[in-house]
């Protein structure tokens, strides 16, 4: 009898781990879908860059030609996503305060 008590006492506690879950997801809250988009161009350009310097390959150019105007867009996202992230670092910095 003593185990059928067992998940009445488990079950009165799942708002806890509710209330504590959800204060998670209220932590990451901060990042806008334009961060996400700022990182992930990031992340293109170190790969691209990693291939370049571990086999002078470059995939951007491969893809999309050699310097047109797809190339150019591209490495232009990507830089100006690398100055956004100096903004995205204060921000997390600021966040974690």
């Amino acid at each position: 009898m003593a185990t059928m008590d067992t998940p009445l006492i488990e079950r009165r506690h799942m708002p806890d781990r509710r209330a504590a879950r959800m204060g998670s997801e209220q932590r990451t809250s901060w990042m806008s879908t334009l961060d996400w988009i700022a990182m992930a161009l990031m992340i293109v350009g170190g790969i691209n860059w990693g291939l370049v310097g571990l086999f002078n390959f470059d995939l951007v150019a491969f893809l999309f030609g050699e310097q047109s105007l797809v190339s150019r867009v591209i490495y232009l996202a990507v830089g100006i996503a690398a100055l956004y992230s100096l903004y995205l670092g204060s921000k997390m910095a600021r966040a974690q305060i």
